[in-house]
């Protein structure tokens, strides 16, 4: 059904495009490779010939193996297997704190990681813009704007990352007053868990940047290496910390802690022998000129991670506030970390789409961006309605592993089932979203998501006041999903600089 969806909207957007002038050329046969041909400016199609390109335009942005699929496939696997490793991890925190058989626990763990993310994704502005820069970049062979781009890109990481760190680790019930009272009882928990998870923010600024930077040159492979080396000292040291140490909470956030300190390491020492990166660059602050790509879209996508904190924050704060018992927002962190699982694959799509589309239009043109665009949409929506299924497939067994509370395992069922309706529309949410980034249009997504935040917001309150709970605050998030879908699916259709076709050239698969 939503294949089908998708194809009748790029049916209409592509067939009834006003008429041009009449002229007519044939276009020249697609290469050997299954590749689009570069577009070049002929004269304009008929009316006719848009029609049939339109349909030649839907029938290629299926999936058929061939070298498209098989070009988004070494980008996307890669990264999707690295986003994947980080909530793994995460579950596997998550497990050993359910461990504990203390439901305030897994509620102040819940709290403090929405912190800590609200605090890292304001500054991972950076490497969101970051990444098509360097694609771009790279696709035109100047490696030497692309190791400038790197490095300023870090040197502003770290500055900021600093900042973040000390107020984390001096303060961090400032923070946590975001989601918790002052007197909530899984605000101890949550200070000893924020105090030590803060050690990794530089770190894991560092990370990010550095994983957008091997993306921009569409090397996914190595940063999945280096996640999984860090990530298994995170998996070693969990039980050790956590019950061994005798640190309860705070265990699960050293562990992950150390861990980014070493893939930070490891990441610092890559860029340095790939030459993708300098000591010299990286300590220099970058002059306000060569600043200005990267701040032309960094003010949009701030905009953009300020209204997803607001709309986050206000999910977990609500979620914590429905009872002293702490209940309800294990329930939330449960449910978080289930939809998670699936949620890491729509970001390596949204990441793919970051680098591969602006890479294709460097490459081959709009037409080989389009080409690409088209058929990521299409995978994409395909991926979600799968891990959607597997989620409510796998729901009892993982609320088992998650939580040995008989109370908190009958409160999961129903949001559960909930969040795997939003997962549903992740796909081409995600794969829009890194399109959008591809093509430069940060200012129209941070618009979109300030709408789509202001639609859940409002959906938060009404449903705190006629008592949704948790059922209330995912069905919320599917609002805002549903607008933002809305909003991805228009502006590549409509008015991307991948929407308009001119010529028949560009139409050809």
């Amino acid at each position: 059904m939503r294949t089908a969806l998708l194809a009748l909207l790029l049916h209409a957007a592509l067939a009834f495009h006003p008429p041009r002038t009449p002229s007519l050329r044939m276009a020249a046969p697609p290469p050997a490779d299954g590749m689009p041909p570069p577009p070049s400016a002929e004269e304009p199609a008929a009316p006719a010939a848009l029609g049939a390109a339109g349909r030649r335009r839907l029938l290629t942005s299926l999936p058929c193996g061939d070298a498209l699929d098989r070009r988004i496939a070494l980008v996307a696997l890669p990264s999707a297997a690295n986003f994947a490793v980080a909530p793994l991890v995460g579950a596997v925190d998550t497990f050993w704190v359910g461990q504990m058989g203390d439901a305030l626990a897994l509620a102040g763990q819940g709290a403090a990681n929405t912190c800590f993310f609200a605090c890292f994704f304001l500054v991972a502005f950076i490497p969101t813009v970051t990444a098509p820069l360097v694609a771009s970049a790279a696709g035109e062979g100047d490696m030497e704007r692309a190791r400038q781009r790197i490095c300023e890109a870090l040197y502003l990481a770290n500055v900021i990352g600093a900042a973040g760190t000390l107020l984390l680790v001096a303060r961090p019930e400032w923070v946590l007053r975001l989601v918790l009272s002052s007197s909530a009882p899984a605000m101890p928990y949550a200070v000893n868990y924020l105090r030590f998870r803060s050690i990794s923010l530089v770190p894991a600024l560092f990370s990010s940047v550095s994983f957008a930077a091997f993306r921009g040159t569409l090397d996914t492979v190595t940063p999945l290496k280096v996640s999984l080396a860090s990530n298994v000292l995170n998996l070693l040291l969990d039980p050790i910390l956590i019950f061994g140490a005798g640190l309860g909470v705070a265990g699960a956030a050293l562990a992950t802690a150390l861990a980014e300190l070493l893939s930070g390491g490891v990441y610092l020492a890559l860029l340095l022998r790939r030459k993708l990166a300098s000591f010299a660059l990286m300590l220099r602050p970058p002059r306000a000129a060569s600043l200005l790509p990267l701040l032309q879209g960094a003010l949009a996508i701030l905009m953009r991670q300020a209204a997803l904190n607001v709309a986050f924050v206000s999910a977990t704060r609500t979620a914590q506030l429905m009872d002293p018992s702490g209940v309800a927002a294990a329930a939330y962190s449960i449910t978080n970390q289930m939809y998670s699982l699936g949620l890491v694959v729509m970001l390596a799509i949204q990441s793919t789409g970051a680098t591969i589309v602006p890479a294709a239009i460097a490459k081959d043109g709009v037409g080989g961006g389009r080409a690409v665009a088209d058929r990521l949409l299409t995978w994409s929506l395909i991926t979600s309605v799968v891990f959607a299924v597997m989620q409510v497939a796998l729901l009892e067994p993982l609320t088992n592993l998650f939580t040995t509370i008989p109370a908190v395992r009958e409160a999961v069922r129903k949001p559960a089932i909930i969040s795997a309706l939003v997962q549903s529309f992740n796909g081409p949410l995600f794969a829009g979203e890194g399109i959008l980034m591809g093509v430069g249009g940060f200012g129209f997504l941070s618009a979109a998501t300030a709408s789509g935040v202001a639609v859940m917001v409002g959906c938060l309150k009404l449903s705190s006041w006629y008592g949704g709970g948790i059922t209330g605050i995912w069905l919320s998030l599917g609002a805002f999903h549903v607008l933002q879908f809305g909003a991805v699916v228009f502006h590549h259709l409509r008015i991307s600089p991948l929407a308009r076709v001119k010529t028949v050239n560009q139409l050809e698969p």
